[in-house]
């Protein structure tokens, strides 16, 4: 037998899509199927890291009190404050350093509560004034204004100027009573302005009806940084300071109101 040879036609190469060449209708599908479900997992993939990135700024999270009450907490930028916050802390601040009653609360020799006569804290004269002392309960509340550019003392010293001698002998009674606590406006990240407006009352011992004054001032405050744990065995003194700026703010800055500003 002859042997024959078998003729075999040369192989094109693999060509996938190149010009004038087609495919079918059904690699087309597949192809065009598989490009968008790419395409869509990549959009889904951005989606959910811009999603993680606001939960991370913003992440809300549950807070157990020593009381055993637990409570939403929700993360911020460290200079945030709301305006609620804001506006307690001013109001607190203000109510605590201009109530003067003359009274101050201790303890005795068996750790039991009293009250006595507040005998005040010196504190300096400003302008040869003859009283030199604020109450004890104002002198704590103070540390919650700045120190920078000697701004607490002065503003001590001031206080102390208005403050009645009579205050500490139990014959004179101050009470500041809150009318309208603007909301905060924003000068710059991490600082505010807001409007006080109320009325400083004096009561005298034969004067019981009072004399009210206007109490109207614009105050200016500035996220701080305050310790979240303080030790138990840390001084009184270092507890008071924390205690009136536990807010994380401080005021910088008190002024009379301008009400033709405010319009």
């Amino acid at each position: 037998m002859l042997n024959q040879k078998k003729k075999t036609q040369p192989r094109e190469p693999l060509q996938l899509l190149s010009y004038n060449k087609y495919v079918t209708t059904r690699v087309g599908i597949i192809s065009l199927a598989g490009f968008s479900m790419a395409a869509l997992s990549l959009l889904l993939q951005f989606l959910n890291y811009g999603a993680i990135s606001v939960l991370n700024k913003k992440q809300l999270a549950l807070v157990q009190l020593s009381s055993g009450e637990t409570i939403a907490a929700r993360a911020v930028d460290p200079k945030e404050r709301s305006d609620e916050v804001i506006k307690k802390f001013v109001s607190d601040t203000f109510i605590t350093t201009f109530n003067w009653d003359g009274l101050v609360k201790a303890f005795n020799d068996q750790g039991e509560p009293i009250t006595k006569q507040d005998t005040g804290v010196e504190v300096g004269r400003l302008n040869n004034k003859s009283n030199s002392r604020v109450t004890a309960r104002a002198y704590d509340a103070a540390f919650a204004l700045s120190e920078n550019e000697g701004f607490r003392p002065a503003f001590l010293k001031k206080l102390a100027s208005i403050t009645p001698t009579g205050v500490f002998n139990g014959d004179t009674q101050v009470s500041l009573i809150p009318r309208f606590i603007s909301q905060p406006r924003q000068i710059k990240s991490g600082k505010w302005e807001i409007d006080f407006i109320g009325t400083l009352v004096t009561f005298e011992r034969e004067y019981n009806s009072g004399k009210g004054i206007a109490f109207n001032k614009t105050v200016t405050v500035s996220s701080i940084s305050n310790p979240e744990y303080i030790p138990a065995n840390t001084t009184e003194l270092a507890k008071k300071i924390y205690a009136a700026r536990r807010a994380g703010l401080e005021i910088t800055e008190i002024v009379d109101l301008n009400f033709g500003r405010r319009k």
